[in-house]
């Protein structure tokens, strides 16, 4: 069994909408294996997948790779994922199963509190982190984490979201009339992703206009 290290974390048709949606994208990725699935929920909202068959161990492999893993058990040193739960003057809070501190100094985010950090680059609460687990040391964000982000504030801007599919996202979009303002919907975990704009493109005046039309965190990352 693989525990994927995103969150199912809303409620009703939503909930269903997002599950079927794990469902898909869980069998386009393993379509062609000899295996089997299953996919749960736990009580901590992380989904779980189970796999059977000939090729279990490489569909458990390519799971892992793709979303990250919820482990019972961390080694000093290595890169595991979390998801973004709270933050304060001090650090971030991620959750990987259990809760996993970060503190401000070991963000490597450049200047700013927490709090500033979170909102410069557009940091959606739950979105799914890279950390370095750090035993006895200070855990710290991972460097291809800390270089994805950087990446961002050099792009054309973007609009991150949760609470939301990917594909509810760019209808959302669509319905908002900027299709032709945007590159593309990437997603970043099963509910939050992220609206790449084109260039030219304001992410702060798409931001306000699709926001209307949904129920979610929304935050602008400006080049």
């Amino acid at each position: 069994m693989v525990v994927l290290a995103t969150k199912v974390y809303v409620l009703g048709e939503g909930h269903r909408r997002a599950m079927d949606s794990l469902e898909s994208l869980v069998e386009n990725e393993l379509g062609d294996l000899e295996v089997e699935f299953t996919v749960g929920l736990r009580d901590d909202e992380f989904p779980s997948v189970t796999v059977t068959g000939e090729d279990a161990p490489v569909a458990r492999n390519l799971l892992e790779a793709e979303w990250g893993a919820i482990t019972p058990h961390r080694t000093p040193g290595e890169t595991y994922v979390g998801t973004l739960e709270s933050w304060d003057e001090d650090g971030v809070v991620l959750d990987a199963g259990e809760s996993v501190r970060i503190p401000a100094d070991e963000l490597g985010l450049g200047q700013g509190t927490p709090v500033q950090i979170r909102t410069r680059f557009g940091l959606v609460q739950h979105m799914p982190l890279r950390f370095v687990e750090g035993g006895d040391a200070p855990n710290r964000l991972a460097d291809e984490e800390r270089d994805r982000l950087y990446e961002w504030t050099r792009g054309t801007g973007r609009v991150n979201a949760n609470s939301i599919t990917r594909a509810q996202l760019r209808a959302t979009v669509n319905r908002a009339g900027h299709a032709e303002d945007i590159v593309t919907v990437e997603r970043l975990g099963l509910l939050e992703s992220s609206v790449i704009c084109r260039e030219g493109t304001d992410a702060p005046g798409l931001l306000a206009d699709i926001g209307p039309y949904l129920e979610a965190e929304l935050l602008a990352v400006v080049p």
